[in-house]
């Protein structure tokens, strides 16, 4: 029997989605990608689950970019549908009202580098390798690493890594800002399990307004970002969850939360 592309596990109100190539570096094939796409969409639309952990089989690469056999030959409608593709499950992971958490644990390079960035937070382990090498065969980053990378570590150092397509390691990615911990890669699973169920019980409203302020809110000024975060501030005061959240507060009790 053929092995599922990807695994996923639901368990404490989280998910945990597992590319599951390992064979391959976990490198992602037009399958890996539509079944990516499905599995995002539906875990952010479930009641059940409240965070998502997305990691890579086996200890050696989280997802060592796309297929070059697949890319190869692929013609530029084609490489457009698929860039498409790809930035559509970014888009959804950024846009999800639930935490996305990478969990990386190993080579994260081009698309895979690209998906661990449209996550919340990015944990990685001692041993892993981040780079958007696509330079070095003749192309640019396609699935949002242009974009998504000079927003998170500025424009000098994100050029450097495209333009060179060098790689850098795990403590220099913590360093400028790429990764948000780095740890030994027995407790990385671990530490990002535990991530997801302290997130897993805060208010999932108060959450979704939280990624809604940081995420639009980078794209606006900051005068019309600040406005926008006191709208949605008064907003989070309309919801039943702000209502127990400061009743517990006052009370000294570990509140109860219930998403609306």
């Amino acid at each position: 029997m053929t092995a599922p592309i990807l695994l996923v596990e639901i368990a404490d109100g989280s998910a945990i989605i597992t590319v599951n190539r390992p064979s391959s570096m976990n490198s992602m094939t037009l399958a890996t990608l539509q079944e990516l796409d499905r599995a995002v969409r539906e875990l952010s639309a479930s009641t059940e689950v409240r965070a998502v952990i997305i990691t890579g089989a086996g200890e050696k690469a989280f997802i060592a970019g796309g297929d070059i056999s697949m890319l190869k030959n692929l013609s530029p409608v084609e490489a457009r549908e698929l860039a498409l593709l790809a930035h559509g499950i970014c888009n959804a992971i950024e846009q999800s009202p639930k935490p996305f958490i990478a969990a990386v644990n190993g080579y994260a390079l081009g698309g895979g580098c690209e998906l661990a960035m449209s996550c919340d937070i990015r944990i990685a382990a001692e041993h892993a390798r981040f780079g958007q090498p696509e330079v070095n065969i003749g192309t640019l980053p396609g699935f949002g690493g242009s974009q998504r990378l000079p927003r998170l570590v500025g424009k000098g150092r994100a050029l450097e890594m495209i333009l060179t397509g060098d790689m850098i390691d795990a403590q220099e990615a913590w360093r400028i800002g790429l990764v948000n911990k780095v740890v030994p890669q027995a407790e990385l699973m671990n530490t990002a399990r535990s991530l997801a169920i302290k997130l897993a019980g805060k208010s999932q409203m108060a959450l979704k307004l939280c990624k809604e302020a940081v995420i639009n809110g980078l794209e606006m000024d900051l005068q019309r970002a600040c406005s926008y975060e006191a709208d949605l501030f008064a907003l989070s005061f309309a919801t039943a969850d702000q209502q127990e959240g400061m009743a517990a507060f006052l009370e000294k009790r570990a509140p109860v939360f219930h998403d609306r």
